[in-house]
C-alpha cells in the first residue's frame, strides 16, 4: 500500500469512482492481497503512461516484469497477451499504411477530392467538406494519429501565401480578407484533427481503442458474439457519419462568412491543386497494386462473418480465422508482389516497415494484460462497487454516464490508455447490475475517444497544436459541442441500431 499511498491513484486520471475504491482497499484484509498487488502495478504502469517518465513502449512493457514479481500472472500467461489476433490486426494495418504513404496513394487521393470541391469561385463549406471528408475516409482505414500527420502538411498547404509586397497591409479591406484567411485556415487544422478522430470510430482499424474494445470483450465474454470488423462498422459508420455531419455544420458556422469566399480567392491559386497533382504524375504499377491488396482486404474484412443465416467466407475454414489473420496475409503479399520498378524490387521491405508504430502495439499487448489482472486478482469486483449506484437504471441513464466517465478521464491522458483503464471496470460492473456489457463497454470505449476539448486528450490533437494555426481556446469551442453530439448519438444508437447488432435485449 505504500507505492498506493504515495502515489495516489486519483492522481493518475482515476476518477471519484476510482478514489472511493482506493478507501475500500484500506480496511481489506489479507484476502484481498492480490487486488492490492494489482492496484499497485495498475498504479505504477498508469503513472508512467500519464507523466511521459519513461517512452510509452517501455511503460507499456512493464507488465511483462510487474505481474510475475507481483505474484499477479505467470510470465508465460502475461506474454501472451501481448501477440493474439487483434494484435495482427493493428500490425497488419500498420504495414498496409505505411505502403500507402510510401507511394503517397493518400496525398493523390486528397489532391484530388480537394480540387473537386474547390469550386470556381471558391466555396468555403464545400472546400472544408472536401478536406474534412478525405480525412474521414483515410482516417476509417489507418491510424487517426498516423492519418492527422499525413494530411496536415496536405491540406495546409492548399492556402499559399500571398506574394510579397502585394499590398503593405494598411488597407483596412486587406486586414479584412488577412483575418478571413486566418479563420479559415484554423477551419482546416481543426476539421483535420477531428476528422481523424471521428472516422477512427468508424471501423476497428481506425483507432486502438476499438482494437482494445474487441480484445477484452473477446477476454471477458468468450461466450458472446464476437464484434467482427463488419458489425462494428454497421453501428460506427453510422455513429461517426452523425458527428461528422455536426463538425462540417460547426466549423462552416464558426469560421465561414459571407466575406470568406472572396478573400480566399485573393490567397488560393486555383491551379495549385493540379500542379501539385501533375508533379506526382500519372498512377504507377505498385500504386495500383496496393490499392489492390488494400481494397482485397477490405472485402475479406467485411465478408467474412455476415449473418446467422448467411454465412460468410470464415465458414468455410470452420471459423478457425480472424481479422487478423486475413490482415497478416495481405500485409504479406506486399512483400512478395514486384513493384515494377527495379528487378527484384518488392512493393514493401522490411526497411520500409522502420516507422511501425510498436508503441501502439505493445500499449495494446498491456491493456490486454492488464484486463487479464484486473479478472484474476478480482480487483474488479471491488472496483465496481465505486459505480453500482446504476444498479436498475434506465438505459438513457447508463449510457451517457458511463460514456461521460470515460469522456472526462481521457481529455488529462490518451485515449488507449483510458480505454485500457476503464473496460475492465466497465466489463465487471456490467455482471454485478445485470445489463447487457456492450451497453457499458462499448460507452466506455466511446467516450475515450471523444478526446476533444485537450491538447493532451490524443496524439492528433498535439499534431494539430503544433501547427500554430490553433490555440487551445480553439481546441475547446469546436470540441465541446461536437463531445455533447457525439454521447447524445451514442445515447440514441446504442440502445436502437445496438441493440440489433450486438444483440441487446430489451431490459439492457
Amino acid at each position: 500500500m505504500i507505492l498506493i499511498s504515495a502515489q495516489g491513484y486519483p492522481a493518475v486520471g482515476s476518477g471519484p469512482a476510482a478514489c472511493a475504491a482506493v478507501c475500500l482497499l484500506v480496511d481489506l484484509g489479507e484476502a484481498h492481497r492480490g487486488a492490492r498487488d494489482m492496484l499497485a502495478v495498475l498504479a505504477w504502469v498508469f503513472l508512467w503512461w500519464v507523466t511521459g517518465a519513461v517512452p510509452l513502449a517501455v511503460a507499456s512493457m512493464a507488465p511483462l516484469f510487474l505481474f510475475p514479481l507481483f505474484g499477479v500472472f505467470a510470465a508465460d500467461d502475461v506474454a501472451k497477451a501481448y501477440m493474439d489476433d487483434v494484435i495482427s490486426l493493428v500490425l497488419g494495418s500498420f504495414i498496409l499504411a505505411l505502403a500507402i504513404e510510401h507511394y503517397q496513394i493518400h496525398r493523390r487521393l486528397a489532391l484530388n477530392i480537394t480540387s473537386l470541391f474547390c469550386g470556381d469561385p471558391v466555396r468555403p463549406p464545400l472546400l472544408l467538406l472536401g478536406i474534412t471528408g478525405t480525412t474521414f475516409f483515410l482516417s476509417m482505414w489507418i491510424h487517426n494519429t498516423a492519418c492527422t500527420v499525413m494530411m496536415m502538411p496536405v491540406a495546409t498547404g492548399i492556402l499559399q501565401r500571398p506574394p510579397l509586397g502585394g499590398g503593405d497591409g494598411s488597407c483596412d479591406g486587406e486586414e479584412e480578407e488577412e483575418e478571413e484567411v486566418r479563420r479559415f485556415s484554423k477551419a482546416v487544422v481543426l476539421g483535420v484533427v477531428y476528422a481523424s478522430a471521428i472516422g477512427g470510430m468508424a471501423t476497428l482499424t481506425g483507432t486502438g481503442v476499438n482494437i482494445i474494445l474487441v480484445g477484452m470483450w473477446s477476454t471477458y465474454f468468450p461466450d458472446k458474439e464476437p464484434i467482427t470488423f463488419s458489425s462494428w462498422m454497421s453501428f460506427g459508420l453510422p455513429m461517426a457519419l452523425i458527428i461528422f455531419v455536426a463538425l462540417w455544420v460547426t466549423l462552416c458556422l464558426m469560421y465561414c462568412s459571407e466575406n470568406t469566399g472572396k478573400a480566399l480567392s485573393a490567397y488560393l491559386d486555383r491551379s495549385h491543386l493540379r500542379r501539385e497533382l501533375s508533379l506526382l504524375g500519372p498512377m504507377a504499377f505498385a500504386e495500383k497494386m496496393v490499392l489492390a491488396v488494400f481494397g482485397g482486404l477490405i472485402v475479406l474484412w467485411m465478408t467474412r462473418s455476415l449473418t446467422d443465416s448467411i454465412p460468410g467466407w470464415g465458414a468455410l475454414f470452420h471459423n478457425n480465422v480472424g481479422d487478423g489473420t486475413v490482415t497478416i496475409m495481405m500485409a504479406t503479399l506486399l512483400f512478395i508482389i514486384p513493384s515494377g520498378n527495379d528487378k527484384g524490387e518488392k512493393l514493401m521491405d522490411w526497411n520500409k516497415c522502420r516507422k511501425l508504430q510498436w508503441d501502439i502495439i505493445l500499449l495494446l499487448g498491456a491493456g490486454f494484460a492488464i484486463a487479464d489482472g484486473f479478472r484474476s486478482s478480482g480487483l474488479t469486483d471491488i472496483l465496481s462497487e465505486g459505480l453500482s449506484f446504476l444498479k436498475g437504471a434506465q438505459t438513457v441513464v447508463i449510457v451517457p454516464v458511463t460514456c461521460t466517465v470515460s469522456a472526462v478521464i481521457t481529455e488529462f491522458t490518451s485515449d488507449d490508455a483510458t480505454t485500457t483503464l476503464v473496460l475492465p471496470l466497465f466489463a465487471e460492473l456490467a455482471k454485478s447490475i445485470n445489463v447487457h456489457p456492450a451497453l457499458l463497454m462499448i460507452s466506455g470505449a466511446v467516450g475515450a475517444r471523444l478526446s476533444y476539448l485537450l491538447p493532451t486528450g490524443s496524439p492528433s490533437n498535439v499534431v494539430g497544436f503544433s501547427s500554430n494555426q490553433i490555440a487551445i481556446k480553439d481546441i475547446v469551442i469546436t470540441g465541446l459541442p461536437l463531445k455533447i453530439v457525439g454521447i447524445a448519438s451514442l445515447t440514441i444508437l446504442l440502445p436502437t441500431l445496438g441493440s440489433q447488432i450486438f444483440g441487446i435485449d430489451s431490459r439492457s
